[in-house]
C-alpha cells in the first residue's frame, strides 16, 4: 500500500490556503501605494536623527503577501535608512508576521492588525520594542517605544507619512514568457 494517497489527503488545499491569505491581507490594503513624510529617531547619544521617510508598498503573489520598501533620506538627499519587509498571514495559526531586513539586521516579528493600523514588536531580552501605527485620512503615524518591565515606555521613534499616490510595485514589470 502506498503512502502517497494518504499524504495527498492530509495536505491542505493550496487554493483554499491562498484564498484565506488573500482575505486576511485585505485588512492591510490601506498600506498599498506610495507614502512620504518626516521621521525622527533618538539615537544612543540622545541626539535626534531626522529624515524624510518614504514607503512603497504593494501586494504580491496574487495578494497573499504584502511587500514593503522603506527609504530614509537626509537633508542632502542621501539614503541613510533602507529596509525591506514582507507581511504574511498564516491561516493555520491565524497570525500575521513581518519579516524585515534593515541596516544589516533581519528578523521575524508578530504583527497584529488593528481597526486603524497595526502593532508589531521586537523582543530584546527583558525589553520590548513596540511599533504602533495609526492611519486616518491618508495619514500614517507610526511610533516606536522601548518598554522595560516596571518602567514608563520611552519613545524613540516617530514618523508621520502622507499617502502621495498609487503604485503598481511590485507586481508590475514581471518577465514575460516570450
Amino acid at each position: 500500500m502506498s503512502a502517497l494517497p494518504l499524504l495527498a489527503q492530509s495536505r491542505p488545499d493550496p487554493k483554499q490556503l491562498m484564498s484565506d491569505e488573500r482575505e486576511a491581507m485585505k485588512v492591510l490594503s490601506w498600506m498599498d501605494g506610495v507614502w512620504r513624510g518626516p521621521a525622527e529617531t533618538v539615537i544612543a547619544s540622545g541626539d535626534k536623527h531626522r529624515i524624510t521617510q518614504t514607503e512603497r508598498i504593494g501586494p504580491f503573489l496574487g495578494g497573499t503577501i504584502k511587500v514593503i520598501e522603506g527609504r530614509g533620506y537626509d537633508a542632502g538627499g542621501a539614503v541613510t535608512f533602507n529596509a525591506f519587509g514582507v507581511i504574511s498571514y498564516d491561516p493555520a495559526a491565524k497570525t500575521y508576521s513581518l519579516h524585515s531586513w534593515a541596516m544589516g539586521q533581519e528578523g521575524d516579528f508578530r504583527l497584529t492588525p488593528a481597526a486603524d493600523g497595526y502593532v508589531w514588536e521586537i523582543q530584546a531580552g527583558p525589553m520590548t520594542i513596540r511599533y504602533t501605527a495609526v492611519v486616518k485620512d491618508h495619514k500614517w503615524r507610526e511610533t516606536g517605544d522601548r518598554i522595560v518591565p516596571g518602567k514608563e515606555p520611552v519613545r524613540f521613534f516617530e514618523m508621520n507619512l502622507e499617502r502621495v499616490g498609487d503604485s503598481a510595485w511590485p507586481g508590475e514589470g514581471a518577465i514575460a514568457p516570450k
